[in-house]
């Protein structure tokens, strides 16, 4: 046999997709005598190797479509194509198999380093021209892999067709495939170093994806879109600063509102629908629950495969970038929930990606959430940090939305947060913080600090863990905001509880201001509270003593303008808006039609009213980390479960007095103390007629005169209606006076 020709055990093993250099077999080799080309052609029957004007048979040396033949006089590098042959006609192809490779030296490095700040710009697969010729270059790491093969639509998913070319010194595989384009579906089929072949696996960096239940990632189209939000984005940092009025629309995009038939609104319309929607109401953003693909509808997109991928479900990235651009048009900054904590064991995603733990920790007491049936990232494998802080930019950059809320905070910062003796490890001193968790997570939102000044990272972190919002380089975890888990727990167990027996629970309410100055807080009142039987915010209410539930309409009026009155930012689920009595489900819509009756209006024109008022009235907002910008007025009303309390801005700002009545007895003659005399406007009262209440109130106006009381130079008699909250601007030179 020629010297040039593959060994038969060589051979043998690339038929049986056992050989892991592919490049090394297939393609042009120098031999003696000119340059050896060896392909892999099936459904050929005859193979030329054309170049230029010349054609070069080469012979069948398998009957699956392995060909080989000897160029001579030629010297690679060679230009060449193939023309293929059979019994139904011809055809030309490039072959993948000649082309240098499209990652160089310095990727391998900053992979290995942790460095790579954007790795999705180089794995994956990138439409690009290589070496003259377009096609798709593909790229994934996977170390432990004895071979990776690119199995795909246009190869009619045969590992054989296309194994990937191996970077010794990173790990990282990759091929470029000639003359196609968007829209192919592609997996990876990894050999594990073991001899095991491994379920093929979608993407780690995959732009797109099929639509559940189909998992394999597509080829996306190369997003070049013509944005208009560039004003918007200018003024980004000051929209969202900690002295900015900031209220979050939260939203589930799949069952805000579907179809007839079911199906979901895409981001067209959704951009058509959802966007004036929260604008009319006055949000200034909205949140969306996650939108990276997902196997499961009832995760609600909280157990990711796609870190990179818009879910299939609403439509394509194009399509997301429209609605972001929709909402930027209408004033209204996005943000996506993002989910570093953890990941689902679904075999076509990331567990045990090339055959051993890859992004999860190998340590099943780190590397699993067993209450959550979850994998973990391991946070201390460098490349580990940099996928997800690679996602993380992506998000930012290429679909410009204005912040990421960081899910499940407290599981990573605390190795034994949610899990259950057995299983998790202490560290070696017998702390219990996850030192590589919180390094990452300073790491990542350094990152976007520096390259993207003024974007939102907020922190879900149900514990007391200090500095969640304070820099990194402070010692902080160098979050933006933090969601006031601790705020949400307390008063909604205050506001279920019957009137009569609140008195006794006053603290539930007092205790969050003894630490509500302490970080930058975001109030949420979040999907998590209307789900897995907790009921919705209305239908937790108690039962009133009238038979048309006129109290528990009335109590939700006055916790919401509590909630706009307290400091930090406000965050309302959809559904909270109308008045929802049906628990949220991910599988239908909310409940609109309720909108035909006046008291789901009524609390529909209140969000709508509070956030204008919020917004107005700079001293509800300015000062919200500050302890200056609040003072109580009376903490201590037990007996008639009443808070009472004022708010402060800058020089100039007029204060604004809350005053909250939890229980259904008016108080006609309340004395409230004030900074100042002089004429105090109601500009808000919950028991307005216009919002479904009885219409008690104190005319539009409240006179403040010159008696000290309760530590304060003036006082006022206030009329608190009956489970109310009343909110009083104040008037005339002394306005601006500061607490």
């Amino acid at each position: 046999m020629e010297s040039w020709r593959a060994p038969q055990a060589t051979l043998d093993a690339f038929l049986a997709a056992r050989h892991g250099d592919p490049f090394a077999l297939l393609g042009p080799h120098a031999a003696p005598g000119g340059t050896v080309v060896r392909a892999f052609v099936p459904h050929a029957e005859f193979l030329d190797a054309v170049i230029g004007d010349r054609r070069v048979a080469l012979a069948r040396r398998h009957d699956s479509g392995f060909f080989e033949g000897l160029l001579e006089g030629a010297a690679p590098p060679l230009s060449y194509r193939l023309a293929a042959r059979n019994a139904g006609g011809a055809w030309e192809l490039e072959d993948p198999y000649r082309f240098g490779p499209t990652l160089g030296p310095l990727d391998d490095h900053l992979l290995v380093e942790g460095t790579h700040r954007r790795l999705h710009e180089r794995l994956g697969a990138h439409a690009v021209t290589h070496e003259g010729v377009a096609g798709v270059r593909f790229a994934v790491w996977a170390p432990n892999a004895a071979r990776v093969s690119l199995v795909a639509g246009f190869n009619d998913w045969d590992v054989r067709r296309h194994p990937m070319r191996k970077r010794l010194d990173s790990g990282l595989w990759e091929i470029f495939i000639p003359g196609i384009g968007a829209g192919q579906p592609y997996k990876f089929a990894i050999l594990a170093r073991d001899g095991t072949e491994q379920p093929w696996k979608a993407d780690p960096f995959g732009l797109a994806a099929e639509l559940r239940p189909s998992t394999a990632s597509l080829v996306a189209e190369e997003a070049r879109f013509a944005w208009s939000d560039s004003d918007f984005l200018a003024a980004r940092a000051a929209r969202q600063a900690s002295d900015a009025p900031i209220s979050i629309y939260e939203v589930h995009a799949p069952s805000w509102r579907r179809h007839p038939d079911g199906r979901f609104y895409d981001w067209d319309e959704l951009a058509a629908s959802l966007v004036p929607y929260a604008a009319d109401l006055g949000f200034t953003h909205l949140e969306l629950l996650p939108v990276m693909e997902h196997p499961l509808d009832e995760s609600w997109g909280y157990q990711p495969i796609g870190m990179f991928a818009p879910t299939a479900r609403l439509g394509d990235a194009r399509g997301l970038m429209r609605f972001v651009d929709a909402a930027h048009r209408a004033g209204l900054g996005v943000i996506l929930d993002w989910v570093p904590a953890h990941f689902p064991r679904d075999p076509h995603g990331l567990i045990r990606f090339d055959g051993e733990p890859l992004y999860e920790h190998p340590d099943p007491r780190r590397g699993s959430h067993r209450e959550w049936g979850t994998a973990v990232f391991d946070y201390g494998r460098r490349e580990v940090a940099a996928f997800l802080a690679s996602s993380a930019l992506h998000w930012i950059e290429r679909f410009h939305v204005d912040g990421l809320r960081v899910d499940a905070v407290s599981s990573m910062v605390w190795l034994d947060h949610g899990r259950q003796p057995g299983d998790w490890a202490p560290n070696p001193d017998g702390s219990t913080e996850n030192h590589e968790a919180i390094a990452f997570l300073r790491g990542v939102n350094a990152l976007v600090a520096e390259e993207h000044p003024g974007i939102a990272m907020i922190a879900e972190e149900a514990t007391s863990w200090p500095g969640v919002t304070r820099p990194s380089d402070e010692g902080g975890l160098g979050f933006r905001f933090k969601w006031n888990m601790g705020w949400m727990n307390d008063t909604l167990r205050y506001v279920a509880l019957d009137p009569v027996h609140r008195r006794w629970h006053h603290a539930l309410v007092t205790f969050g201001l003894m630490y509500a100055h302490t970080e930058d807080f975001v109030l949420p009142l979040s999907h998590d509270e209307v789900v897995h039987g907790k009921g919705s915010l209305l239908g937790r209410l108690p039962q009133g003593r009238s038979a048309d539930d006129w109290e528990r309409f009335a109590t939700l009026r006055a916790y919401y303008a509590f909630m706009w009155g307290h400091p930090g930012k406000k965050l309302l689920f959809m559904g909270g808006e109308i008045a929802q009595w049906r628990e949220w489900s991910e599988a239908r819509e909310l409940d609109w039609h309720l909108l035909q009756w006046t008291p789901h209006q009524g609390v529909q024109r209140l969000v709508r009213d509070l956030n204008a008022a919020y917004r107005a009235h700079r001293a509800l907002h300015r000062r919200d980390r500050e302890p200056e910008g609040f003072r109580w007025i009376d903490p201590d009303d037990a007996e008639h479960s009443t808070f009472t309390w004022l708010r402060f801005g800058a020089d100039g700002d007029p204060a604004v007095a809350v005053l909250c009545n939890f229980t259904p007895v008016p108080r006609a003659e309340h004395i409230v103390g004030l900074p100042s005399p002089g004429r105090w406007r109601e500009v808000l009262n919950t028991d307005a007629a216009a919002y479904g209440g009885s219409g008690m109130g104190n005319l539009g106006v409240v006179e403040a005169v010159d008696v000290p009381h309760g530590g304060f130079p003036a006082s006022a008699r206030v009329v608190l209606p009956p489970l109310a909250t009343i909110w009083l601007v104040q008037e005339g030179d002394d306005a601006g006076q500061d607490g």
